[in-house]
């Protein structure tokens, strides 16, 4: 479960900056929405699958919601799945 947690964050955080850096300027600067609405629809299912894991792992491992919390918040901010990987997850397997 943690190992599949792990490569959520990843992904997850990665199609959060593809949309901000990549597909968002192509569309509002270049006019090409068309890559937008895949990658945005990725990002949506991975941000879903994260939180339900993480409120998943934290009710297995009795983490509390104080951690939930965190991983929740850092799931809105650009690179804070890299964040929660790097502190919470990478000393765990």
């Amino acid at each position: 479960m943690l190992k599949l947690f792990r490569l959520t964050a990843i992904l997850e955080g990665i199609s959060y900056i593809a949309i901000f850096g990549f597909t968002m300027p192509l569309k509002y600067w270049a006019g090409l929405g068309g890559p937008n609405k895949p990658v945005g629809m990725a990002h949506g299912v991975l941000f879903i699958l994260f939180v339900v894991l993480a409120g998943i792992l934290c009710w297995e491992k009795k983490w509390g919601i104080k951690r939930f919390f965190i991983f929740f918040v850092a799931s809105l901010l650009p690179f804070g799945t890299f964040y929660v990987d790097k502190k919470y997850l990478s000393n765990l397997t």
